[in-house]
């Protein structure tokens, strides 16, 4: 679906596109039933998120990271699967038949279990909870016999012009493998091929920090094994992505566009090297441009939507945003497109709009747990050294957001994701050169900090980045390039304790 009515030709921070003929597009937040701030609330909240100064002792009520939403912190694999600290008894029970069809297991067709069948037939997971294993971070595969269940190959081509949406400037137009589409898948249902393996090898790299401590990066390279289909398309670019934790993402959606959009600076204007840039993106939802917010790289606006993108991209599912019964499959995978599915019920497509909806009410209150040692003296010195070094400059600590007529959840909270939500190139090392919408090869998304450092307690591992190669914190900071370059060697050259107290803080979040 591509506009065609309307050309922009340019953002403004203030959250409108001017069109070519001068009038304005609002961005906006169409999502949402916003109650407009009245300029005195603009003016408080001004207040409260400006940068501190003062490391002595936390900052008022950043121990509740998701405001009244913050849940205590569980000591089980389960501390990211709590619904948010202010929901009411009746919406509990909407969370909790949310976490049952993410949880649910589907399966082919035809079958006895009408309401669970649709799977595939190409498919990267039976259910959304296989990916986002525990409501946290998925992980690239141990060992070349480990499955990948919870990583997978996004891919595309270069896109001539009919491919791009004039609607968006900058946009980077792309088109799917003409025999793999959009998302390579490593699972098919019985009587199909998968469509390949995937293969990851690893060369590391010795980086010596100022104290002589030695750290190993590991380089990987991908590879689409044991294809199905035949070959990629020469010009295929293939980007890997791990499933990203789940916490707070209501949150994140309720951020004003206009605040996030006044922290864009693209030109480099205020000359600290950090250019963030939004990634707009065209809303299948909504039928207009919006911010992206969701996907690593920015490439989804709301939650209904990437949630339904991932049905249909994931397990094969299809739902009233994306309704084709063969999920992924391609006019060249003739087989697949021919397979039975599981919409010829009541249910219209797979999982009907009943039902994405309560998986997007699940996604949208999972409850983030609240900070830890937040008054710890070496954690207050990792706070220093934090803001002082400039990773503020992203990790923006704090915003306030809208007050929302219908989402209580939700509405008018402080909150402290550690995100401006916006992309940065960050250099060569971490690039996929693969473009989404605005975003570059080279451009992701400041990703939330929030519970990072519970982690290994929830997803029983250390792994961070798009694509897992940092095994700890420490090595995800070291792969900071680009706009990051100057950060990550601010924390080289940090004395061994003050590398202690940064990551101390930073496992506090």
């Amino acid at each position: 679906m591509k506009p065609n009515s309307i050309l922009l030709v340019t953002l403004a921070v203030t959250g409108t596109f001017a069109l070519a003929d001068g009038a304005t597009w609002d961005l906006g937040d169409p999502h949402l039933n916003v109650i407009p701030r009245t300029p005195e609330e603009a003016a408080r909240i001004a207040a409260v998120t400006a940068l501190t100064s003062d490391f002595t002792a936390p900052t008022r009520f950043e121990d509740k990271p998701a405001g009244a939403a913050t849940v205590r912190v569980a000591r089980t694999a389960d501390a990211f699967s709590k619904p948010s600290g202010n929901i009411s008894f009746e919406d509990e029970l909407n969370f909790k038949v949310g976490n049952g069809l993410f949880r649910k297991l589907w399966v082919s067709s035809p079958s006895s279990t009408l309401a669970s069948d649709g799977l595939g037939p190409l498919f990267n997971a039976r259910s959304c909870q296989r990916c986002h294993i525990k409501d946290g971070r998925g992980h690239p595969p141990e060992t070349p016999q480990d499955n990948s269940i919870s990583m997978f190959l996004r891919i595309s081509i270069p896109g001539t012009a009919e491919d791009g949406i004039a609607a968006i400037k900058d946009y980077i137009a792309t088109a799917p493998d003409p025999t793999y589409g959009t998302q390579l898948q490593d699972f098919a249902v019985q009587g199909h091929a998968s469509e390949y393996r995937l293969d990851i090898t690893y060369e590391e790299e010795i980086i010596t920090l100022a104290d002589g401590v030695e750290v190993s990066l590991r380089h990987p390279t991908y590879n689409a094994a044991d294809l199905g289909y035949g070959p990629l398309h020469p010009d295929a670019m293939l980007s890997p992505r791990i499933a990203p934790q789940m916490i707070g993402l209501g949150l994140l959606e309720a951020i004003p566009a206009a605040d996030i959009l006044a922290n864009a600076d693209p030109d480099d204007a205020d000359g600290d090297g950090i250019s963030g840039r939004p990634n707009i993106v065209w809303s299948v939802e909504f039928d207009q441009p919006m911010l992206g917010r969701f996907g690593l790289k920015a490439g989804n606006p709301t939650i209904r939507e990437q949630s339904a993108s991932a049905f249909a991209g994931d397990i094969g599912i299809s739902n009233p945003l994306f309704t084709a019964g063969s999920g992924e499959c391609t006019d060249l995978q003739a087989d697949c497109q021919a397979a039975i599915h599981g919409d010829g019920d009541d249910r219209s497509t797979e999982v009907d709009a009943e039902g994405l909806d309560l998986v997007t009410f699940y996604s949208r209150n999972l409850g983030v747990p609240a900070r830890r040692n937040a008054g710890d003296p070496q954690v207050l010195r990792g706070k220093e050294i934090f803001y002082n070094t400039g990773c503020t400059s992203c990790h923006t600590p704090s915003f306030v957001t809208h007050r929302l007529a219908d989402q209580p959840e939700q509405s008018f909270q402080l909150i402290w994701p550690y995100t401006d939500m916006l992309l940065h190139d960050m250099g060569p090392g971490l690039a996929d050169n693969r473009p989404e919408a605005r975003a570059t090869g080279q451009e992701w998304r400041t990703p939330p900090l929030w519970g990072i450092g519970l982690t290994q307690q929830v997803s029983g591992h250390s792994y961070f980045l798009h694509d897992g190669r940092a095994r700890s914190l420490l090595e995800a900071v070291l792969w900071h390039g680009g706009e990051a370059q100057p950060q990550r060697d601010a924390v080289i050259d940090l004395s061994t304790e003050d590398r202690a107290a940064l990551i101390a803080f930073l496992e506090s979040l």
